[in-house]
């Protein structure tokens, strides 16, 4: 299964469709997203998406009742813990306990936002993804994430 991991949109809606465009290009079957969509209306973009979604709040989500509505209640809070493809996964916005989570041992994905900055590495055997900002406001630079679920290959790809 290839998944998509996007972060921080901050309404960024012209970047959303890109990446969007660009998960369904490259036959993305499910998007995870690290939290800050930051309004409801993110869902007409995201709407477009062929497959699965989950996602969880960030700190700048405040509309969380229509934003729970709209994504069909697949947006939790914090951490949310699943599986995908026989692997486990963990969401987190911000960072804090994200070494603590893989090096547990207990996921074999843990994905978090909120930096804005793009980073993968790798604690014993679990994979930590950070796909960077789609919106770009902050550094400019808009990124997400292609990940490989069997193979737990990563892909970072420039939203352009």
């Amino acid at each position: 299964m290839i998944v998509g991991i996007i972060s921080d949109t901050h309404d960024h809606l012209d970047n959303l469709r890109k990446v969007i465009e660009i998960f369904n290009s490259r036959n993305v079957e499910h998007i995870i997203h690290a939290g800050d969509f930051t309004s409801p209306f993110t869902w007409r973009v995201i709407k477009h998406f062929k497959g699965g979604f989950t996602g969880i709040f960030g700190n700048n989500d405040g509309e969380k009742i229509l934003l729970k509505k709209l994504y069909q209640d697949r947006i939790y809070t914090q951490p949310y813990k699943f599986s995908l493809y026989e692997k486990k996964i963990v969401i987190m916005h911000e960072p804090d306990v994200v070494d603590e989570l893989a090096d547990s041992g207990h996921f074999d994905l843990v994905v978090f936002g909120h930096t804005h900055e793009p980073m993968v590495k790798k604690i014993k055997n679990t994979l930590i993804v950070n796909p960077g900002e789609v919106c770009g406001w902050l550094y400019g630079k808009p990124t997400a994430a292609i990940v490989n679920l069997q193979t737990m290959d990563v892909e970072m790809i420039l939203v352009t």
